[in-house]
């Protein structure tokens, strides 16, 4: 794997996305080796995984808008479609998993840590879903995990304004389950997962097997799919994001001086 490294300790793996260069964003290549990843998973072996995304500056900064910006409808919907089917796969995975977020979880970042039973937070970690300002939605669940998480009208108000809530608001409003220095953010991660990994993996699997028939059995990822390609080719949406690789290229440019 170019950008996915999987470590096992016990009965714990890590998953780690690793494309520090682009903040450890999203496109078709990382997609398709996390949906490989989970495949490979041996669930007789590993109890517990815990998500994270390289370094300390980003979980991950959302999907690769230099990818999509010039994506057509059909490119749209086969990008969520794809997104779509990798993330409800972790939400399925039999085993519990934890999202260890330090920096950026902006759009398919904030969906991925989502897509986890547990979300830690350093302090340090900002979540969004920002994807109006670039003229489209969510596409990797969004909009539904969103709401069953925070509440229809907390997630409206996210979605429609796609401002960004730190660690201590997420905490507040029920995104994140706790929220860690960033020094120890990945220590605690692993104690965590190390505690869930010593119960019996029958009983653990059972319990999660309940909530997310409950809870998460009705998501409509096939219609967030079809409105998130209908967004792409318009005016709108190539304006936003030209516009948000111009600002991305002058602060780096700026950075370097």
């Amino acid at each position: 794997m170019k950008h996915i490294l999987l470590e096992i300790k016990g009965a714990v793996g890590t998953l780690t996305i690793d494309r520090q260069d682009a903040l450890n964003a999203l496109n078709f290549e990382v997609l398709k080796e996390l949906s490989e990843t989970l495949d490979s998973l041996d669930f007789n072996r590993v109890n517990c995984l815990i998500i994270r995304g390289a370094g300390t500056r980003a979980f991950v900064s959302g999907a690769d808008i230099a990818e999509m910006k010039n994506f057509s409808v059909e490119e749209g919907h086969n990008f969520s479609v794809l997104g779509n089917n990798v993330f409800t796969k972790l939400d399925s995975l039999p085993i519990p998993t934890i999202a260890a977020v330090c920096g950026y979880a902006l759009g398919g970042g904030c969906e991925l840590s989502m897509a986890c039973d547990i979300r830690l937070a350093s302090e340090s970690a900002v979540f969004s879903q920002p994807e109006m300002g670039l003229g489209i939605i969510p596409g990797f669940g969004g909009t539904q995990r969103l709401a069953v998480l925070v509440g229809v009208g907390r997630a409206k108000e996210l979605l429609y304004t796609g401002r960004r809530i730190s660690a201590s608001e997420a905490l507040n409003i029920g995104l994140v389950n706790a929220v860690y220095p960033t020094e120890i953010i990945f220590e605690e991660a692993e104690k965590m997962a190390q505690r869930i990994a010593k119960n019996s993996p029958t009983a653990m699997r059972a319990v999660k097997k309940a909530v997310n028939k409950t809870y998460f059995s009705d998501l409509h990822t096939n219609v967030e799919a079809n409105l998130f390609a209908s967004c792409f080719e318009t005016e709108e949406q190539r304006a936003a994001m030209e516009a948000f690789i111009e600002r991305t290229i002058a602060k780096k440019e700026k950075e370097k001086k």
